[in-house]
C-alpha cells in the first residue's frame, strides 16, 4: 500500500497525502476520476490533464507575447508623413500631414505658413485618379479624398471678389495677383493687346519697383524676363517699357490694387469653365462665377442664369440640371440639361455650383444636418468654409498688415544686380495708401446690396 501512495505522490504533485487514519476524510472519487490504470502496470497511472495543462500554458505565453510586442508599438513614435504644396508664386513648401487630419486642419497649415489670414477666397485643389482637379473638402479626412495618390496640393484662389478693393490685407490682394497672372498666361483669362500691356505695366511696377535707367537701362531689355501673355512680342514689351515709365511712386501694393481694378472688369474674371454638351450635343463651356452659371459656345457666351433666377441644380449620372424658375410670362418651371463627359465631372461641376451659391449668396453657412434614422440615398454636400462673402466684407482684422516677400522680384534681383534695399522694402500700411486713392478717385461703392434683399437668408 506504501508503494502505492509512492507512485501516486510522483504522478500528482498536487495531491495533498494523509495517513490511513484519515481514510474518511480522503476523497477517493476526485482520485478516480483523474487516474486511469493499466491492466499489465497498475502502479503507473496515465494523467490526462497534463496534455491540457501544457496547452494552457502555450497560450498563456503567445498572449504574453503578443501583448509585448503591442506594448512596443505603441511606444514607438507615430510616422508622420508630409504633403507637398505648390503655392502661387510657384514655390514648394512641405507641411506635415497625419493620418487623421481633415482637410481644414490641413488648410489652416497652410495658410498659417504663409500668413494669410482671409482664407475663405481660397483652398487647396489636387488632380483625382481621373485626371479632373478636385477641392479638397474641410469636412472629410484628407487620406480619404486622396484614394492612393500622392500627396500634392496647389493653393488656388477658389472664390473670385467682385470688388478686390474691399479685401483688407495687402497679402491677400497679392495672392489674387499671383493667380490672375496665372489665368492670363495659361488663357483662362484671354485679354486684348491694351490690356495685356496695361496690366503688364502694373506687374512690372509692382515687382520691380520704380523705373530706372541706371537699374534697367534705356531698352525694354529688363523685361524679357518676365511672361505677361501666352504668346508676348517686342511690340508688347515695348508697350509695357512706356507705361512702366508712368507709374513711378507707386509702392508695390498699389500697384497690385490697378492691376485688380482693372482685371476685375474682363469677361471671364472669377468664372470656372467646365466642358459640356446641351441636348443637340453640340460642344459648350459651362461657367460658375459669382454671379450666376454662364452658357459659352465658341467663346462666347450665349446664355446666363442668375443664381435669383435659379431655383435648384442636381446632377445624375453624366448630366448636369438646372431648374429655374416661371418667369412673368410663363406658367411653369423648366429644367435645362446638359452632358458631361463623366460622373466625376458632373459631381465636381454641381459641387462648384453649390459652394459659389452659397458663399456669395447665402448671409452665413448652412449648419451641418444631424444624420437621418433612415439612410438617404442623395447626396448632402454643403458649403465647408468658416465664412461667407458677406460675413468677410463685415470682418475687422485685429492684427498690423503683415510684411511679405515677392519671390517673383528675388529672382529678378538675382538677374538684374538690383540692391535688395529697393525691392525688397517693406511695404506701407493700409493708411499710407490712402491720399493715393484720394488723388485718384478710386471710387468705392457706398451703397450696401443688402438693402434691397427681399428673403433674410440671402445676402
Amino acid at each position: 500500500m506504501t508503494e502505492f501512495v509512492q507512485s501516486i505522490n510522483q504522478g500528482i504533485p498536487n495531491l495533498q497525502l494523509g495517513s490511513m487514519n484519515d481514510i474518511d476524510n480522503f476523497d477517493i472519487d476526485r482520485l478516480n476520476s483523474s487516474l486511469k490504470y493499466d491492466d499489465n502496470h497498475i502502479s503507473q497511472p496515465i494523467i490526462e490533464n497534463n496534455k491540457e495543462t501544457k496547452k494552457l500554458k502555450k497560450k498563456k505565453e503567445k498572449e504574453q507575447q503578443s501583448q509585448s510586442n503591442k506594448k512596443i508599438i505603441n511606444m514607438q513614435p507615430v510616422q508622420k508623413s508630409k504633403a507637398r504644396i505648390i503655392l502661387l508664386d510657384d514655390t514648394e513648401e512641405y507641411v506635415a500631414l497625419n493620418k487623421e487630419d481633415t482637410g481644414k486642419m490641413l488648410y489652416t497649415r497652410v495658410c498659417d505658413l504663409i500668413r494669410l489670414e482671409e482664407k475663405d477666397y481660397f483652398g487647396l485643389n489636387f488632380i483625382d485618379n481621373e485626371n479632373n482637379k478636385c477641392w479638397l473638402n474641410n469636412d472629410k479626412y484628407v487620406k480619404s479624398q486622396l484614394k492612393g495618390i500622392h500627396a500634392i496640393f496647389y493653393l488656388q484662389v477658389k472664390f473670385y471678389p467682385p470688388e478686390p478693393i474691399l479685401l483688407q490685407e495687402d497679402i491677400t490682394r497679392y495672392q489674387l495677383c499671383l493667380q490672375l497672372r496665372q489665368d492670363i498666361l495659361s488663357g483662362k483669362l484671354p485679354c486684348s493687346f491694351v490690356t495685356y500691356a496695361l496690366l503688364g505695366s502694373y506687374t512690372a511696377q509692382a515687382e520691380l519697383g520704380d523705373y530706372s535707367e541706371s537699374d534697367h537701362g534705356i531698352t525694354y531689355d529688363y523685361l524679357k524676363d518676365l511672361q505677361f501673355a501666352p504668346v508676348q512680342d517686342d511690340e508688347l514689351l515695348k508697350r509695357i517699357h512706356e507705361q512702366h515709365r508712368r507709374h513711378k511712386g507707386q509702392p508695390p501694393n498699389a500697384a497690385d490694387l490697378h492691376f485688380l481694378e482693372n482685371a476685375k472688369k474682363l469677361a471671364m474674371y472669377g468664372v470656372d469653365i467646365h466642358s459640356a454638351e446641351d441636348s443637340e450635343n453640340v460642344d459648350i463651356n459651362i461657367g460658375v462665377s459669382a454671379n450666376g452659371i454662364l452658357i459659352y459656345r465658341d467663346k462666347l457666351r450665349i446664355n446666363r442664369f442668375a443664381w435669383p433666377k435659379i431655383l435648384k441644380i442636381s446632377y445624375k449620372r453624366k448630366y448636369f440640371f438646372i431648374k429655374l424658375r416661371p418667369s412673368d410670362f410663363d406658367r411653369y418651371e423648366s429644367t435645362i440639361g446638359f452632358k458631361l463627359p463623366t460622373y466625376r465631372a458632373a459631381k465636381a461641376l454641381w459641387k462648384i455650383a453649390v459652394e459659389h451659391h452659397a458663399f456669395f449668396r447665402l448671409r452665413r453657412p448652412e449648419e451641418i444636418r444631424k444624420r437621418p434614422v433612415l439612410p438617404r440615398f442623395n447626396s448632402t454636400f454643403r458649403y465647408t468654409g468658416t465664412y461667407t462673402y458677406h460675413q468677410t466684407r463685415q470682418l475687422l482684422l485685429d492684427r498690423p498688415n503683415p510684411d511679405f516677400e515677392r519671390s517673383l522680384s528675388k529672382r529678378m534681383s538675382k538677374s538684374l544686380n538690383i540692391s535688395t534695399g529697393e525691392t525688397n522694402r517693406p511695404l506701407p500700411h493700409p493708411q499710407t495708401i490712402e491720399p493715393f486713392f484720394q488723388t485718384h478717385q478710386i471710387s468705392i461703392p457706398e451703397k450696401d446690396e443688402d438693402e434691397d434683399t427681399p428673403t433674410p437668408e440671402y445676402a
